[in-house]
């Protein structure tokens, strides 16, 4: 039995999520990498770990688990995100010991930059909402780094709900599902 029941692979009419397959590893991983050097240039410190190697999310072992998911426009990667069934040791460390058991934990979501400014992000989000379902799970939960104005706002905007700044300058949020 999948840990996991989907219900639309369209994430806009020209973007469809896949299951991650070992074989997008390293796409994905390059993904990452460009990601963290476009906010970089932007200022931000986010995700530094991965331009010296260090992926905290082990995210190849995250694929192998089943964790990961693809937006692709044909064999083009749009973006990616993680979509834990169970929280992680970072998770548990925001998050403190309560609610873990009805939550799905959102993390690494990230976009080509050949795909910004679309509404990708957006679209993205409420695929992870209502296109994919992971039985007795009734909330998304996310975290973001604090100093990030517009991706609080980002989060804000789409319903998700602020609740709390966790130690480390980590911003919570959660949407019902």
């Amino acid at each position: 039995m999948k840990a996991f029941q989907l219900h639309n692979a369209r994430v806009n009419p020209d973007i469809r999520a896949f299951h991650a397959k070992p074989e997008d590893t390293a796409a994905i991983q390059e993904l990452l990498v460009q990601t963290a050097r476009w906010l970089k240039s932007r200022g931000s410190l986010q995700w530094g770990g991965l331009l010296a190697g260090i992926d905290s999310h082990d995210t190849a072992g995250s694929i192998l688990r089943g964790n990961v998911f693809v937006c692709k426009e044909g064999d083009t990667l749009a973006g990616m995100m993680m979509l834990l069934p169970e929280p992680s040791e970072w998770d548990r460390q925001l998050w403190g010991e309560e609610g873990h058991e009805g939550a799905i934990y959102l993390h690494r979501l990230a976009i080509n930059r050949d795909y910004a400014g679309r509404g990708l992000g957006r679209d993205m989000m409420q695929w992870a909402e209502q296109g994919i379902r992971f039985p007795g799970k009734d909330r998304i939960r996310l975290d973001c780094i604090a100093d990030n104005p517009a991706l609080n706002d980002f989060y804000t905007r789409i319903g998700y709900e602020f609740m709390g700044q966790a130690p480390g300058g980590f911003n919570t949020f959660e949407k019902k599902l």
